[in-house]
């Protein structure tokens, strides 16, 4: 089963087409955000909206036929929100307005934008996005405060387009794929939105960090992990990379050893590991050889891979 949880599905499919823009109005308002919404389609609005929970986040997956949304400033006043939100587009074409200016989106940007300052968010046609909710307070945890809309291109420098297209490919895989642990995948998806908007609030070092740590975590099974394969995925040599790591006191090869092993800990825990092999759950994790895995676990833990699933991990 999927990782997130649907909570909510609508469709104005059903609705009386005169009755289409204040449905979608109140269900948004309930749902996601307070707006106000209009189409010039002869049809009418034909939207459908499913809001999922990830975690500590919410993700709206969204489509419809041409429209606006607009939450204007009578609007953010009446109906008060403190989050961020991160739209990402999946097809289509739209613009976003603010009082910093108008963007220009096609299918693969992201816009990230605060919810308490108006702004106005239009399709041209045939659209679909998946719009995340981060509460500020998740953000202010990591010290990323996003004070002016900030537009990721998914046709743009490498690392921007890196960027959106790993967000795109976690929120969809979070949604439809195998289940994994939801606050793992919004973990994620927060250290992804810090990368992009790391030049309001974080340094190019702590964004390139962020970066290679969510590479990381979604490839950590990939025996070929290393520190010149996660250094192409965020743009920048090994070499650049492990100076940005070392801000941190570690290197990008000892990142990645960690955080296989304690991978492989927390699966050791549980507690139908008995039905597998320690030698599995090791290669699960990156790990080719089972005697290098159990001599660096033993480093690591203080015994060995045997002894801690049976629940009696010895000091020596």
């Amino acid at each position: 089963m999927p990782t997130a949880t649907v909570l909510s599905s609508v469709s104005t499919a059903g609705v009386e087409q005169g009755e289409r823009l204040a449905f979608w109005e109140r269900y948004n308002a309930e749902a996601l955000v307070g707006l106000t919404c209009r189409t010039y389609e002869a049809e009418g609005l034909i939207a459908r909206q499913v809001n999922v929970a990830l975690g500590a986040l919410r993700v709206a997956d969204i489509a419809g036929n041409a429209h606006v949304i607009e939450r204007p400033p009578g609007l953010v006043q009446a109906r008060p929100k403190d989050a961020t939100f991160v739209s990402v587009l999946l097809a289509g074409s739209g613009f976003f307005y603010s009082s910093e200016g108008c963007l220009a989106l096609t299918a693969g940007d992201v816009v990230v934008y605060r919810t308490d300052r108006p702004y106005l968010f239009g399709f041209s046609g045939s659209m679909r996005q998946l719009l995340v909710d981060v509460p500020h307070g998740l953000l202010e945890e990591r010290d990323v405060d996003v004070v002016v809309p900030h537009p990721v291109s998914g046709s743009g420098p490498a690392t921007s387009a890196r960027q959106a297209r790993a967000l795109r490919e976690l929120l969809l895989g979070a949604m439809d794929g195998p289940a994994q642990p939801g606050q793992s995948v919004a973990g994620q998806v927060l250290d992804l939105v810090g990368a992009m908007t790391a030049g309001e609030g974080a340094t190019a070092d702590a964004a390139r960090v962020r970066a290679a740590t969510a590479h990381i975590d979604d490839h950590l099974g990939d025996p070929a992990l290393c520190a010149d394969s996660v250094g192409r995925a965020v743009g920048v040599s090994a070499r650049h990379l492990n100076r940005s790591f070392a801000a941190e006191g570690t290197t990008v090869t000892r990142f990645i050893q960690n955080r296989r092993l304690e991978r492989a800990r927390r699966d050791l825990a549980l507690p139908t590991a008995s039905a597998h092999r320690i030698v599995d759950i090791a290669s699960r994790w990156g790990f080719v050889s089972q005697a290098h895995f159990a001599r660096l676990f033993r480093e690591a833990y203080g015994c060995t891979p045997t002894q801690y699933r049976a629940g009696h991990p010895p000091r020596t």
